[in-house]
């Protein structure tokens, strides 16, 4: 697989060489890869530099987990909201309280509905 690209602003070009056992075609192994690559980067990559999830180090397993949900709470608050820019959506919610509580109100989406008794 050949990719082209920028890396800290200079010109990149690399080919990857893959073995599997999958008996597949490959244009199908091609979309596998970029599916992959699409979860990293806008999942993992998002949490890493602009929450700066690795950079925490936290020991209680509880703190680490509920630190973890909030993240995720947040992520999805801002992408359900519009922002396509994660940085964007910190810079507008950050010093704005006001703002946060209104894209936190339920936009009309019911959610689970408890089992009548």
């Amino acid at each position: 697989m050949r990719s082209v690209g920028t890396r800290e602003g200079r010109p990149i070009e690399e080919t990857r060489y893959y073995v599997t056992s999958l008996r597949t075609t490959a244009k199908a192994l091609l979309q596998h890869e970029r599916d992959r690559w699409s979860i990293e980067n806008s999942w993992h990559w998002v949490r890493d530099t602009q929450l700066r999830e690795d950079a925490h180090r936290y020991r209680e397993r509880n703190g680490v987990q509920v630190l973890a949900g909030l993240r995720t709470v947040v992520l999805n608050l801002l992408r359900l909201n519009g922002f396509h820019s994660i940085a964007d959506g910190l810079g507008a919610v950050s010093h704005n309280v006001k703002f946060l509580l209104r894209l936190m109100r339920c936009h009309g989406q019911e959610g689970p509905q408890p089992a009548s008794a």
